[in-house]
Parts: structure tokens; C-alpha cells; sequence
């Protein structure tokens, strides 16, 4: 019974896992109060500290389980917010002392990968899109490798920055899905792929000089925005595909919510003879219960840190999806 718990940005979650089977999935998520400003990590922190105990019990109460029941804690140890990292890890620290228990620190890209397999996926290439990652990521050779990333902006930040400067507050990707849904016509934008990578700082300023030029409706930026950077992603993931020989592609991140994306990456892979594979919504967004689920394949190899050595546990802000070791395949 592995408790997982995941405060790397805006949401706070605990998950329950046992066997691979999710138990429960609970979080609260950061918002401003007008949607205007974006996340000031500090203020976050805060957020996650005030929750944290209602989000334990819920998830405690939603898996039917008592305390004494978990066997292990994981909790994302990075890449992340500092001062949000830092409340996941206290709080990991005190679950862990009071009922004595291992903890097992995972890697927050990893674990978006890892949760791919409960889809059915065996050996896939990840394009994992979220606020602050654009990663396609895949396993050679003891490490789960970076194939392409952006240069700059994370995908979700990209649009996030887009919306809130029109106005849409945050977080802005579910408006400017619908906002697309109504566009008609496409706006020619820079298209931005350099080899395996993706740079978006160009096109955020070229939609924001378009948008104030007053000569396009934001219907239409917004679904020209949708076509051309999710063109861009499709791209480099079906590079990575081909790269690898791999035959099988699984969507993650919370923008892989968003319904063209995964659209254009169906029909790329069927016109590739690929399987495409999306985990459901509620584990497509940061989320416990994937950190519960990777934490449970992880520490079934060995991966854990015992309550006597957890003075020495520390986060890691910055940690790259490819310094991890994988030793649990």
C-alpha cells in the first residue's frame, strides 16, 4: 500500500495505490482569486500547507484504508518549485516517522511516464507536455532519455502566458481550447523546430504583436496557436518514433487534456502504424496518485530510504528526467 504524494507546482495530491490499482486520487489546486497573476511559489507553498492535512485524510478516506495500512510514502522529489517541493517533502517526513515507514523519492517527468502503463502501453515514447515541461521522453539504456524538449517556455506556460495577456487569466489552456474550437481561419505563425527541439518565446510575441494589432479575432489566434504548436510536438515525437523503432506513443501533462492534441497525435500514429495511448484526464494533470504509482514499481526493486536516514533526504528543484538511474526495469 504505497501513499504518493505530489506538490511540484500548483497542485497539492495525495494518491493511494496497492498492485498497480489506484485507490484513490485527491488534490486542491492553487488559483488567484481573480485569475489575472500567474504563481508565486511562496504563495503556493502556503497553499499546499494549508491543505495538506484535508487532502491526507480525503485520500486516506476515499482508498477505504486506515493509517497503519501504507507500507511506503514516494513524493516528488523534483523537478519542481522549491518552496513547493520543500512542503511535500515535510509532510513526507512526518507521515513517514509517525508510522515508521520507507520513503521513495521519484522523479515528477518519471512519473508521468511510469503512469502511461496502466493504459496497457509496454515500451512507448512519452511526449509529455505540461506548464513548465515539454519533454519526449523514452527508455535506452538504463535511463529514460530526453529525445527532444523545448528550448525555452514549457508548452503550458506558453499558452498560460498567452491567455493571461489577453485577458483569459489563469490557467488559460481550457479557455483557448475553447476559444479554438470557434476559429475559422488560420494565421500563418513563425513554426519554430530546430532538429529534435521546439522554441516558443518567438511565437508567444509574434501572437502578442497579432493580437495587438487589432486585424485577427482571438478565435482565431487562439486555434492558429493550437495548429501550429501542437503540429510542432506531433513533429518531434513522431522523429523520436522513428529514432527508436518504438511502436507505441502515450500522451502526458496537463496540456495533453486538451482534445486536438490528442487528435493530431492519433492520426499521426495511425498513419504510422503506431499504438497512441492517453491515461484519462485525472492523471494527465500533476496528480498523487501517480507518484503513488511509480513510488510502488520503484520500491518493489529496491529504490527506498529508511525513517533513520531521512535527515539526509533532500529535494531536487532541478533534476533532469535523464539523471535518473532506472534500475526498476
Amino acid at each position: 500500500m504505497i501513499l504518493g504524494i505530489e506538490s511540484t507546482a500548483h497542485t497539492f495530491g495525495i494518491g493511494v495505490v496497492k498492485n498497480g490499482k489506484i485507490l484513490s486520487n485527491v488534490k486542491d489546486a492553487f488559483t488567484t482569486k481573480d485569475g489575472s497573476g500567474g504563481m508565486i511559489p511562496t504563495e503556493v507553498a502556503k497553499h499546499h500547507a494549508a491543505v495538506k492535512n484535508k487532502v491526507y485524510e480525503s485520500a486516506i478516506k476515499e482508498a477505504g484504508i486506515k493509517e497503519k495500512d501504507i507500507d511506503a510514502v514516494a513524493f516528488s522529489q523534483g523537478p519542481g518549485l522549491a518552496p513547493c517541493l520543500l512542503e511535500g517533502l515535510k509532510f513526507t517526513k512526518e507521515i513517514a516517522l509517525k508510522l515508521n515507514v520507507p520513503v521513495v523519492p521519484v522523479n515528477h517527468c518519471i512519473a508521468h511516464q511510469e503512469i502511461g502503463r496502466i493504459t496497457g502501453a509496454k515500451d512507448p515514447v512519452l511526449l509529455y507536455a505540461s506548464g513548465a515541461n515539454t519533454q519526449i521522453i523514452a527508455y535506452e539504456s538504463g535511463k529514460y532519455r530526453v529525445f527532444g524538449e523545448t528550448l525555452d517556455l514549457g508548452i503550458g506556460n506558453f499558452i498560460d502566458t498567452f491567455a493571461r495577456y489577453v485577458g483569459l487569466g489563469f490557467p488559460g489552456g481550457p479557455k483557448i481550447q475553447e476559444l479554438a474550437s470557434k476559429g475559422k481561419n488560420y494565421i500563418e505563425l513563425p513554426y519554430k523546430v530546430k532538429g529534435m527541439d521546439i522554441a516558443l518565446s518567438g511565437i508567444l510575441t509574434n501572437l502578442q504583436q497579432k493580437y495587438n494589432s487589432g486585424k485577427y479575432s482571438l478565435e482565431d489566434l487562439a486555434f492558429s496557436l493550437q495548429e501550429t504548436v501542437f503540429a510542432m510536438l506531433v513533429e518531434v515525437a513522431e522523429r523520436a518514433l522513428a529514432h527508436t523503432g518504438k511502436k507505441e506513443l502515450v500522451l502526458g501533462g496537463g496540456v495533453a487534456c486538451n482534445t486536438r492534441l490528442q487528435e493530431m497525435c492519433k492520426i499521426m500514429c495511425k498513419e504510422r502504424g503506431c499504438k497512441f495511448f492517453c491515461p484519462e484526464r485525472g492523471l494527465l494533470v500533476d496528480n498523487g496518485a501517480m507518484i503513488a504509482y511509480a513510488g510502488e514499481i520503484m520500491l518493489k526493486a529496491g529504490v527506498k530510504v529508511n525513517p533513520e536516514d531521512l535527515k539526509k533526504l533532500d529535494i531536487l528543484p532541478r533534476e533532469r528526467t535523464d539523471d535518473v538511474v532506472v534500475s526498476w526495469k
